[in-house]
């Protein structure tokens, strides 16, 4: 999950670094009433997860806090490379001197944490690394020994930040590494990491990517959710704890287990082709067990999607029983009636793996007008594609 500046900030704050006083507003008003209370002059910063805010004007200094409501007004509402921008936050002004970068992230690729630092701030890290090379170091972080001062110290001398500022930076870069663990982040970047006139280094942007898979450990995260950019079809799904991607396609896809969905929804886009270019819904993936209620879920958030035309239902049983599923299918259609929420999308069934004889056999039983089965990956695939074509 990114965060926007303005979290970032706060978050940087409870971690005790030096930022700049602030606040977020979603209207002019509330503009104003931070700008007064910071002392008036400020910068109005757009609020939206993409870079080059300034060059769309998404950023901009204001000396009292009635040119902080105007500037505000300006702002909000403006569409910076497809986002549109609803919250603008107020930052104190400062003097910068000198601009630094700093940051820690997941090394994917090594299995490992990496700093990287560099003394020339206020562009991008990747231009930087491209044109000055010898400017940007790079630094493996243990993960069993993080970032302590000794660290801390070999940081700061890779980079070769300035000495009248070693002694700030290697404080800041040992909370910014706990702030890093302790919010289980993937990545914490600051970029300017700023010197300003009165000597004091200060982090003047946050860049935030924390790990959703750790959500559990942090239930304070959830706040920290954009809900205003979250699809409410994976709101729901979420809601009954389901593994549920919203895509732009006309084939709902229930499946079991991440892998199996995956390679359905490329089944999919390769018989779609030749169906008009039709594709897949969605993402979702009931896990190992589709019980009832799990199958009756899914088909609630799947079929609530109006751009869903045809489902198909891909099962491997395993731990979970290929009959078991099928009778999950069957009573989550009973479900759903009794609920009033009539199923009239087609739906296609495979099943295979454990028991695939003995579901296939309650399908058939069953003789739902709705439900065709079909016994291979790929004919299952053309049959849901061909569906959804002709409902378009």
């Amino acid at each position: 999950m990114d965060l926007f500046e303005y979290q970032g900030r706060d978050l940087f704050e409870r971690h005790g670094l030096p930022v700049l006083g602030g606040g977020v507003a979603e209207t002019p008003q509330e503009a104003r009433a931070i700008a007064e209370r910071l002392g008036g002059k400020v910068v109005v910063k757009a609020q939206v997860k993409v870079g080059g805010r300034g060059k769309a004007g998404g950023v901009k200094l204001a000396v009292d806090a009635d040119e902080a409501q105007a500037r505000a007004t300006d702002i909000l509402g403006m569409d910076i490379k497809g986002h549109t921008v609803h919250k603008v936050m107020l930052a104190e002004t400062a003097d910068i001197v000198e601009e630094y970068y700093l940051s820690y992230l997941l090394d994917r690729a090594n299995r490992t944490f990496l700093c990287i630092a560099s003394v020339a701030g206020g562009m991008e890290i990747e231009i930087v690394a491209e044109e000055q090379p010898d400017r940007v170091a790079k630094i493996a972080i243990d993960a069993s020994k993080g970032v302590d001062e000794a660290k801390a110290r070999e940081i700061v001398a890779a980079a070769q930040y300035p000495a009248e500022v070693t002694e700030q930076i290697v404080d800041i870069a040992v909370k910014l590494w706990q702030a890093f663990v302790a919010e289980d982040a993937t990545l914490v970047e600051v970029n300017p990491l700023a010197k300003v006139d009165d000597g004091r280094v200060l982090l003047l942007d946050a860049k935030i990517t924390l790990d959703e898979n750790a959500s559990f450990r942090h239930p304070d995260h959830e706040a920290l959710v954009d809900q205003s950019a979250v699809d409410p079809l994976e709101q729901a799904a979420k809601a009954k704890n389901l593994n549920y991607v919203k895509l732009d396609g006309e084939v709902g896809i229930i499946g079991n287990g991440a892998g199996l969905v995956m390679s359905t929804l490329d089944v999919v886009a390769y018989a779609g082709e030749a169906h008009g270019g039709v594709k897949s819904a969605n993402f979702l993936d009931i896990g190992g067990g589709a019980s009832a209620q799990v199958m009756a879920n899914g088909l609630e958030v799947v079929l609530s999607d109006p751009s869903v035309k045809s489902v198909f239902v891909n099962v491997f049983g395993g731990i979970t029983a290929c009959d078991a599923v099928a009778n999950g299918i069957v009573q989550a259609l009973a479900l759903l009636n009794e609920r009033g929420e009539t199923v009239t999308k087609p739906l296609v069934v495979r099943l295979d793996g454990n028991n695939a004889e003995a579901g296939r056999a309650i399908l058939d039983g069953a003789n739902n007008p709705l439900v065709e089965r079909v016994d291979t990956m790929d004919g299952a695939a053309e049959r849901a594609a061909e569906l959804a074509a002709a409902g378009k």
